[in-house]
């Protein structure tokens, strides 16, 4: 695979190519984000019968916004077209539709490390690591194409690890430029896993952070300068990016933004677009 941040292309969700597999495999409760409830297995009984979701025009509106921020990583088309050779779970016996349930999950792991593993490759920074990197990207694409057995039996758990261990290398690297204001380049703030829920981070200087599996749920970050920040695995959900800046942002995923509200004043890496949903400013 190139090493370019296009590539990441590739490595987004195609329904046309898939079965609707995230709205049969993956279950979900009734909550804010799901108007009820439905197990592992299930159609979501607003899937069609091509496949295709019979609501997704009005999902937001009709109490599916977890459907909204969601994305395979292109796991779906994967599952579909490659690993079960383009055989529908509805025309396959039970065992066959069983079977490609239990992968998607395991695939939609892998093809987010490979979303990852693009990204780092493009980054100047990176250069290293890069053969550490490359090697990464093939051996994750290896796995995602291999048997449902060997995929089911696959211990991704261990794979991730391995992974997370090259990325926060990775991260490292390319935030040893950066600082916030007054800081020594290099000493971006580490706010790896923190509780933010609800934080009042308006013009906050993040320049350089890492972000890491930080909790931004409801989060004034209005104005905030996130440049050069690790976004891996920042939860987002209702955070206000309202002319935030995340120019040069990186591990920053398409879901991520999609639970967050912004502005056309948000200014956002090139890896990802602007959601639709946000305003057009206050």
């Amino acid at each position: 695979m190139p090493d370019q941040i296009g590539d990441l292309a590739e490595l987004r969700g195609d329904c046309a190519r898939c079965f609707g597999l995230c709205c049969v495999a993956l279950p979900f409760a009734a909550s804010a984000d799901f108007a009820l409830d439905k197990p592992a297995g299930k159609p979501c009984p607003n899937l069609q019968g091509d496949h295709r979701c019979g609501i997704h025009a009005d999902l937001r509106k009709k109490g599916f916004t977890g459907c909204t921020v969601y994305d395979c990583f292109g796991a779906g088309q994967k599952v579909a077209q490659v690993t079960f050779g383009g055989q529908d779970w509805r025309t396959g016996s039970k065992e066959h539709a069983r079977r490609m349930f239990d992968v998607f999950p395991v695939v939609r792991q892998l093809h987010e490390l490979l979303w990852y593993l693009t990204e780092a490759l493009g980054l100047p920074a990176a250069a290293p690591v890069r053969p550490d990197l490359r090697r990464a990207l093939e051996e994750t694409e290896r796995l995602t194409r291999q048997s449902p057995g060997e995929l089911a039996a696959l211990d991704v758990a261990a794979h991730r690890q391995q992974v997370n261990a090259l990325l926060l290398r990775t991260s490292e690297l390319a935030r040893a430029g950066a600082g916030g204001k007054g800081g020594k380049k290099g000493k971006g703030k580490d706010r790896r896993g923190a509780d933010l829920i609800g934080a009042r981070l308006r013009g906050a200087d993040l320049r350089g952070a890492s972000l890491r599996g930080a909790y931004l749920i409801a989060a004034d970050l209005t104005g905030a300068d996130l440049r050069d920040a690790d976004m891996i695995g920042a939860d987002l959900r209702d955070a206000d990016l309202t002319d935030a800046d995340l120019t040069g942002a990186f591990f920053l995923t398409q879901p991520q933004l999609n639970a967050a509200r912004g502005s056309v004043g948000t200014r956002l890496p090139e890896s990802v677009s602007r959601p639709v949903h946000w305003t057009a400013g206050r």
